[in-house]
């Protein structure tokens, strides 16, 4: 599909929905369930102010949600920029090249963090390193985030945690909704979404998204773009049928996305240029028969695929990847009293990787070009539930896999939540998790230097446990409620991919892991209201993540802060007419990796830094206009690219990255939604 068509269709949508005749429009109407901020009578009056950042108190796992009205409080204008303001959540750049992003969850990268969307898991393999921008943030309904182990119903991949997306919904009252977004470096994004009931069952809805990055960038004149020029269109058309008995859903969604970075012409007569060109094409469906609506009875089919084409080239190095997926889920689920609650089912994952990676050395120095692989993972899964009133949950979850590269996996996992008086909650939980290494699709990124890749051809498959318990204590101060939350987890790898970067400054040797590797991670955070419209947050995290490199020995895992402070103002005078959001994070030291002795080009550590975050917002019945600024401390890592100047010599590195890679940087944009409510 054209742009053009896709814009055409968009207005056309927004024609139909303009000759309806609007009841009431509800300026902040994404999640109604959830996120409502106002009650509507015979005029739309604020009663009542939901935080757009809670703990979620009522479920099993440890989840914080994460509403639409939160991702505002920044400009959030994917999914990886959606976590500025979360103290459980970082975003890293993995090179200062290519743009590519990974979160880090329990201290550990996302590779062990199982993403869905709509509990459906997605951005696995090939789409991992650049999957946080695929999600456009104005697309976002609202985001969970479970840490530690998770249910079973979606798969034995977590072994940190889970993050799930939702997307607006056809289904709920027809709207149209627009943002844009231009910041000093002249990137451009613009969003559209409309949704229309077609009758009193039926309704669908699209979503448009196009970025563009117009101008190069390079703040501190090595010659390399700092930020890489990305274009990137994205369309999704979404559908649902909400019957009494009967529910479908089903959504295509396509990506079209180019990055252009490297040296900037003219500094050098050949510059050293990378290129990545991405297609991605995705589809699913989810079908429900409900039985007993009284007992949450319900079977369920859930159906998904995705096709993702990438050919890229790091200067002389190219890297191509076509991956196909797909996954099956049949559910069955039940409620035998209040106490007792069944969920089983079955599910089949497919994936078909076809790699080309020329330069890929085993260690015996065997050029690796083609790598291809097949693997079919059927399985089946039980989790019970038990509830006593509102003070005891217990979940319980199995599941059996069977993989035709790595065997049978065995998937135990349990929660416990406990609120022995209303005003204190205590969790608990305890789990194992499996995954399938993709090395390449997972670290494509070390193509981005002049490192030797040596891939142990003898890899595993990963598998972790993890534990973890906290306590979500209320405090009531005067007429106010301070939420303090206490965490602590503990990770640790029967086997891993372990990432060598210290044995050798000129090497990246990618192999199983043999001893020891574990993270611990603390959290606390303290959440208030000092009055009506103010809101202050404050958390502090601490990082001790260690694993075994063979004739090193046991070593803090490089390029990992210890430590995260986070301070938080939400500040919305006037009724909400304004609001002023900043965001103060202080980023703990950590360990670079072992330089060249012989010519050390970095040092043994890093220190720690701040970083400042601002947006002011103006509100009316239907429109926002917002202006901000990111980083304004202006704190930015000096020469992120090892010999910037020489990339084909043997000490170019854009690896080592801890830090932000641009300095200040201010912005501006605007929100425009009207909400046509259904009867």
């Amino acid at each position: 599909m054209s742009r053009q068509v896709a814009t055409l269709i968009l207005l056309i949508f927004a024609a139909l929905l303009g000759s309806a005749r609007p009841v009431h429009e509800d300026p902040d109407s994404l999640d109604q369930a959830l996120d409502s901020l106002y009650a509507t009578l015979d005029e739309v009056t604020v009663t009542s102010r939901v935080k757009g950042l809670r703990k979620v108190r009522g479920a099993a796992m440890n989840t914080d949600m994460i509403s639409a009205n939160e991702l505002k409080r920044a400009a959030c204008c994917n999914l990886g920029e959606s976590f500025t303001t979360n103290p459980s959540v970082d975003v890293n750049y993995t090179d200062a090249a290519t743009g590519a992003r990974q979160i880090k969850l329990l201290g550990l990268a996302g590779t062990y963090v199982q993403m869905l969307t709509e509990n459906i898991p997605n951005f696995r393999g090939a789409a991992g390193p650049y999957g946080l921008g695929y999600v456009p943030g104005p697309w976002i309904q609202s985001i969970q985030v479970s840490k530690g182990a998770s249910s079973v119903k979606n798969g034995y991949e977590a072994m940190t945690g889970q993050i799930n997306v939702e997307m607006k919904k056809p289904q709920l009252d027809s709207s149209v909704s627009a943002n844009g977004y231009v910041d000093q470096d002249l990137r451009i994004e613009g969003n559209a979404d409309a949704n229309i009931h077609l009758s009193p069952r039926l309704s669908t809805g699209l979503l448009l998204h196009y970025e563009n990055s117009t101008r190069t960038h390079d703040g501190n004149n090595d010659g390399f773009i700092d930020k890489p020029k990305v274009e990137q269109f994205a369309g999704m058309n979404r559908w649902a049928w909400m019957g009494n008995h009967y529910v479908f859903q089903a959504a295509v969604k396509y990506l079209d996305e180019t990055r252009r970075s490297g040296q900037l012409h003219g500094h050098v007569a050949d510059p050293y240029i990378i290129n990545i060109d991405t297609r991605r094409l995705e589809a699913f469906t989810k079908n429900a028969y409900i039985f007993d609506r009284e007992n949450d009875g319900n079977v369920a089919l859930i159906l998904s695929g995705s096709t993702h084409h990438q050919r890229a080239a790091y200067g002389v190095r190219p890297y191509d990847v076509n991956q196909a997926e797909f996954y099956a889920s049949l559910m069955f689920e039940r409620k035998w009293s209040d106490r007792h609650a069944l969920s089983t089912g079955l599910s089949m994952v497919f994936d078909r990787f076809n790699e080309h990676a020329p330069g890929v050395l085993s260690p015996a120095g065997e050029a690796s070009v083609w790598l291809k692989t097949i693997e079919r993972v059927p399985g089946v899964y039980a989790q019970y539930t038990y509830t006593l009133s509102t003070r005891l949950i217990a979940m319980a979850g199995v599941r059996l896999d069977r993989s035709n590269l790595s065997g049978t996996m065995f998937t135990p996992r349990m929660h416990l939540k406990w609120t022995p008086i209303d005003a204190l909650t205590l969790h608990a939980s305890t789990g194992r998790g499996f995954r399938t290494p993709h090395v390449m699709a997972d670290y494509a990124y070390l193509l981005a230097s002049s490192r030797r890749i040596v891939v142990d051809p003898e890899i595993r498959r990963e598998e972790g446990w993890v534990s973890g318990a906290g306590a979500n204590v209320l405090i009531p101060l005067g007429s106010r409620t301070l939420t303090f939350n206490a965490e602590y987890y503990y990770s640790r790898f029967r086997g891993q991919v372990v990432l060598d970067i210290d044995t050798d400054p000129h090497a990246a040797y990618l192999r199983s892991l043999h001893g020891r590797s574990y993270s611990h991670t603390m959290q606390i955070d303290a959440n208030i209201d000092i009055i009506d419209d103010l809101n202050l947050l404050v958390a502090y995290r601490f990082n001790d993540v260690r694993q075994t490199i063979p004739g090193l020995g046991l070593l803090e895992k490089p390029l990992t802060s210890r430590n995260k402070g986070l301070f938080t103002v939400a500040w919305t005078p006037m009724m909400g007419l304004w609001q002023l959001d900043v965001t103060l994070a202080l980023n703990g030291g950590g360990r670079m990796p072992r330089p060249d002795a012989a010519k050390p080009l970095w040092g043994t550590r890093y220190k720690a830094f701040t970083q400042l975050n601002a947006q002011l917002t103006r509100n009316w019945r239907h429109w926002s206009v917002y202006i901000g600024g990111e980083n304004l401390t202006g704190y930015r890592q000096k020469n992120p690219v090892i010999c910037a100047d020489n990339p084909l010599g043997p000490d170019f590195d854009a690896t080592m990255v801890y830090g932000p890679l641009h300095g200040a940087m201010a912005y501006i944009g605007f929100r425009y939604n009207v909400t046509f409510f259904n009867h």
